[in-house]
């Protein structure tokens, strides 16, 4: 006999009690009494047959079989959410343009794209992918909806993610410790490029810029080729890149936040539920490069899975080219 599915009322408080970590703040949220909430979570604990929280102090921690069955509670109330706008008559409909640089496009668009428009089929999506000073000067004009840009104070985005930004190289190459460091970087407006000039000039250390482009697929090919050092997000960096840090000579750069800049746009329900999607997104893709997880190189998969990917370490290598 087939087992009973399990209740998504259920689910769906269960995943706000993770979120607040307390059944009253829940129960706030679901619209339901604190001892209806406590039966529902009795009730999906006897279903899946395994305890899902323990008290930590005054509030309530997921156990480790909480922990795995949160992924899929997140899943499956996504999955509906998806399925009911699908055949929703009223659901939204129109267009929308977002812009991304191509360092963040190669990594994040196919998941927000896929989870969007599965959510809101009769939407169409253009995107535009140029470096962030582009993109903030066409949402001021009027000309892009919504972009996913690199954060700076000044810019006033909401920022969505952070990443270690990173000083690579090429793994087959020593052109890391040429006397005059040769560099690969963005344009002078790029964020990324004066905090690398910045902790180059801190450390008294002689560099060239031998590269000069918007297009991360040149800076990159400038590093492979063993041609250049630069600077990446983690979720830029490709197979056949070492990292470098403290112990080949190179200072620590600061973290790369990532946020969505909103327009004024003449559509802001479904601007609103691209940055919803963006957000979500962006939390459950791993920081682990493609390729890199293909190859198997030594990463905390399960870790992944759960958003506690490990960071990548100075000197590691990414296996690939």
């Amino acid at each position: 006999m087939p087992a009973a599915p399990l209740d998504l009322d259920q689910l769906q408080t269960f995943i706000s009690i993770a979120d607040f970590g307390s059944f009253t703040r829940a129960a706030e949220e679901v619209h339901r009494t604190q001892s209806a909430v406590s039966m529902q979570m009795r009730r999906l604990e006897e279903r899946v047959g395994k305890p899902l929280f323990e008290k930590d102090g005054r509030t309530n921690r997921l156990t480790e079989d909480g922990e795995r069955l949160l992924a899929y509670a997140r899943r499956l109330i996504r999955l509906n959410r998806e399925t009911l706008a699908a055949f929703d008559d009223a659901s939204l409909e129109g267009h929308i343009r977002i812009g991304t640089p191509d360092d963040y496009a190669d990594r994040f668009l196919p998941e927000i794209m896929a989870r969007f428009l599965r959510s809101n089929p009769r939407v169409e999506l253009s995107v535009v992918c140029e470096p962030t000073a582009n993109l903030v000067e066409q949402i001021k004009r009027g000309q892009l909806d919504i972009a996913l840009i690199t954060h700076d104070d000044a810019r006033g985005s909401e920022v969505v993610r952070r990443e270690p930004l990173l000083w690579v190289s090429s793994m087959n190459h020593e052109v890391h410790q040429e006397e005059t460091l040769p560099l690969a970087l963005g344009r002078p407006s790029c964020l990324w490029r004066r905090t690398a000039c910045d902790v180059l000039d801190q450390m008294n250390r002689d560099y060239r810029i031998i590269f000069t482009s918007w297009s991360a697929t040149v800076i990159m090919a400038a590093v492979l080729s063993g041609l250049a050092v630069s600077v990446l997000p983690e979720c830029a960096l490709r197979p056949g890149m070492r990292i470098l840090g403290e112990s080949d000579g190179f200072g620590a750069l600061p973290d790369c936040r990532i946020g969505i800049l909103r327009g004024h746009s003449s559509q802001p329900q479904i601007v609103d539920a691209l940055a919803r999607h963006i957000s979500e997104s962006l939390d459950n893709i791993s920081v682990v490069p493609p390729a890199a997880e293909e190859s198997g190189a030594h990463f905390d998969f399960a870790g992944v899975a759960y958003g506690r990917g490990k960071r990548l370490r100075p000197s590691q290598m990414l296996p690939g080219w």
